[in-house]
């Protein structure tokens, strides 16, 4: 079984994709970029404005599907630039934390929709939820 995941507390899909999708006792989330949900904008202020906003986006998401952040299993972080990955992280470790933190790949990438800055992608386990 599987059932998508909308809520208009994280921007709407900028293409033909869920914001996620309910597979069984897992939850992938599609790649969130650094959009507010009100104005469809990119926001301003730097990379840790832009990783803020991500992780608002993505907390949305994970709360409309029942979960939060301590059910995620695997992360995956994309950047435009892999000099920025220190502020991420920091900014990262304030939404994961505890005994059992999820598995993480970090990539840097040539470009992002709409030039963002980052874009970050859950897998969460929801069986426990």
């Amino acid at each position: 079984m599987k059932q998508a995941i909308q809520t208009s507390n994280a921007p709407k899909a900028i293409g033909p994709y869920s914001q996620a999708v309910q597979a069984g006792d897992f939850l992938y989330v599609s790649g969130q970029i650094p959009l507010d949900s009100m104005s469809g904008t990119i926001v301003e202020g730097g990379i840790e404005a832009q990783t803020r906003q991500v992780f608002a986006n993505l907390k949305a998401i994970l709360n409309e599907a029942g979960c939060d952040f301590a059910n995620v299993v695997k992360a995956t972080v994309l950047l435009s630039n892999m000099g920025d990955f220190a502020k991420v992280n920091e900014i990262y470790a304030e939404y994961f934390v505890g005994d059992v933190l999820p598995a993480r790949a970090a990539y840097q990438v040539s470009a992002l929709p709409k030039d963002a800055l980052l874009e970050i992608e859950l897998i969460a386990y929801t069986a426990d939820k």
